[in-house]
């Protein structure tokens, strides 16, 4: 399920890699988030005018893709490698997608070219861009052989590159409400060439996340990793969209999930995201006075205290009643 609140984010794109499953080198047209969802792998990252580093991947990695970045990903284990993609697309070839250019395959960009500007281009004869071109058939995912050597990963490659977010600190934890890792440029800094934030949210069996909203115009799209529960969204004048894609920005959004919990992946178009709550300790009631509640709400000071005294001392995320 995804609750997306722009057509200008791309929201579904996934590589679903089996054994020895090599998905064929490839560039964007769009900066974008990779998260692994499922499995382990390798993936090969060359940024513009960098040398290629290969990363060792597991679920909860988060790996910031800039503009231009050529990336390949392979799977060597028994169990499905699944990645998913997350982006800005409003400068995209086709608004709410992603285009891939793959560098070989049946539809690689060298398929389009003469023989004889890809001969001079590679300095080869016309027999070698012949092979070169065509020998690949396949068209964006191949299946290796199982004793074809890949290059291996090397730990300190994943400096930089990737941030696991199932077991890096905690941003929020609260006791049977929830927990937040927050992807920004301190503990990912390509994320700021990147241009999007992200975060990995794991909301506790019936607990609730509180109403907030972006206070730095950004724009947000979620992907439910796991679990279910409910989610209302409510836009100008008041009015709520259940489930649906909503066309704007500063919309207020709610979760409460169900007994088994839900986790959820975020993007946000800004490296460094600022929300305002609703509800809870942070949350901007408790910062009025108690002057401007009344009168906004309309109450005794009877009233104000009571909502006042409630939740007001609590963070981000509350518990299931008791």
């Amino acid at each position: 399920m995804e609750v997306d609140l722009s057509p200008k984010l791309c929201k579904k794109p996934k590589l679903a890699l089996e054994k020895n499953g090599f998905a064929l080198p490839r560039y964007s047209d769009s900066a974008k988030v990779a998260y692994v969802l499922q499995g382990n792998g390798v993936a090969g990252i060359v940024l513009p005018e960098k040398e290629e580093k290969v990363v060792a991947l597991k679920k909860g990695d988060a790996i910031a893709l800039p503009f231009g970045v050529v990336t390949w990903w392979y799977n060597k284990e028994d169990t499905e490698l699944v990645v998913l993609f997350m982006g800005d697309t409003s400068t995209a070839h086709k608004t709410g997608e992603f285009t891939d250019f793959f560098l070989t395959g049946s539809n690689g960009i060298f398929t389009g070219f003469s023989s004889e500007f890809v001969s001079r281009a590679w300095n080869v004869d016309d027999k070698t861009v012949k092979t070169l071109v065509g020998n690949q058939s396949a068209k964006g995912i191949v299946k290796l052989d199982g004793s074809f050597k890949m290059p291996e990963p090397k730990k300190e490659n994943r400096e930089g590159f990737v941030y696991n977010c199932e077991e890096a600190p905690l941003d929020v934890d609260i006791k049977d409400g929830g927990k937040v890792v927050v992807l920004n440029t301190k503990n990912l800094p390509l994320v700021a060439e990147v241009g999007l934030g992200a975060d990995l949210v794991r909301l506790d069996g019936n607990a609730m996340c509180s109403p907030g909203f972006s206070c730095d115009s950004a724009l947000q799209v979620t992907y439910i990793v796991s679990g279910s529960g409910r989610v209302q969204v409510v836009g100008v004048d008041g009015r709520r969209v259940l489930e649906t894609t909503v066309k704007g920005r500063f919309f207020v959004v709610s979760k409460i999930c169900d007994p088994d919990g839900m986790s959820w992946f975020s993007i946000i178009t800004t490296p460094n995201p600022i929300f305002t709550h609703l509800a809870g300790r942070t949350s901007v009631w408790k910062a009025l006075s108690p002057q401007v509640l009344e009168a906004s709400f309309k109450v005794s000071p009877d009233v104000e205290q009571l909502f006042r005294s409630k939740r007001m001392n609590e963070e981000i995320f509350f518990p299931p009643p008791k």
